[in-house]
């Protein structure tokens, strides 16, 4: 435990007296705090001058990371005949209809992404309760609700990842590990900022990103420069 304490003591004294750094300074704190055993997610946090809570501004969309995550994605798809066995080759874990509802009901979530044909949405509408707190429900605007199922099992193990602003105006999302180079996190970091930027609703008005963050799973955050963060 003091170990643990002396480490976190560490980060802090690194991360003190700075704010508003470039995205790469940013990365090298991250790269250089991280201490835990194992190989920690760089996490992104984006405070949006939007209220949700109306309609016409809500964000919600999808980045592919020129870099990947880092991360294993386990992929479920409801669909049936030859869609479900497109689903089995492009590599998903679970493939099923009304078997995968039953396994969803129980409790059983052994996946990461949910993804379905339209024909299967009936089905999956049932499910509604359950997947969509987790952010699990298969949506046509993020491209998982598709008759192109193998794509989309492809793209979800590639990289893919799905955003969605939550009450407070902030978007979370997990852009690499600590172990990607320098470089690698600065263009997933770009990418993943200039995705939301795009995602901007007809709805928000005044200034509509306000802050972006950097952390590490274990580690302490630094705000990032706008101008750095939306640099191509």
């Amino acid at each position: 435990m003091a170990k643990v304490a002396k480490r976190t003591a560490a980060a802090r004294a690194l991360f003190e007296g700075k704010s508003n750094v470039t995205v790469e300074e940013a990365v090298d704190l991250i790269k250089k705090a991280a201490s835990a055993k194992f190989d920690e997610t760089v996490e992104i946090s984006l405070n949006l001058g939007v209220d949700p809570r109306h309609a016409d501004q809500m964000v919600r969309g999808v980045v592919n990371l020129p870099n990947g995550t880092g991360k294993t994605v386990r992929v479920a798809v409801f669909a049936r005949g030859a869609k479900a066995d497109e689903a089995k080759e492009a590599g998903a874990e679970i493939v099923g209809a009304e078997d995968l509802l039953e396994t969803i009901q129980k409790g059983e979530i052994n996946f990461d992404r949910c993804i379905a044909t339209p024909d299967m949405m009936p089905l999956v509408g049932r499910l509604g309760k359950i997947l969509g707190p987790r952010n699990l429900m298969p949506n046509p605007k993020v491209g998982t609700v598709t008759m192109d199922v193998a794509t989309a099992v492809k793209n979800a193990k590639g990289g893919e990842v799905q955003f969605k602003v939550e009450k407070a105006g902030i978007i979370h999302g997990g852009i690499g590990k600590v172990s990607f180079e320098g470089n690698q996190l600065a263009e997933n970091i770009r990418a993943f900022v200039d995705a939301v930027s795009r995602a901007k609703p007809t709805g928000a008005k005044g200034t509509y990103l306000k802050k972006v963050s950097l952390s590490s799973t274990m580690g302490p955050g630094v705000s990032v420069d706008l101008t750095s963060a939306t640099a191509k």
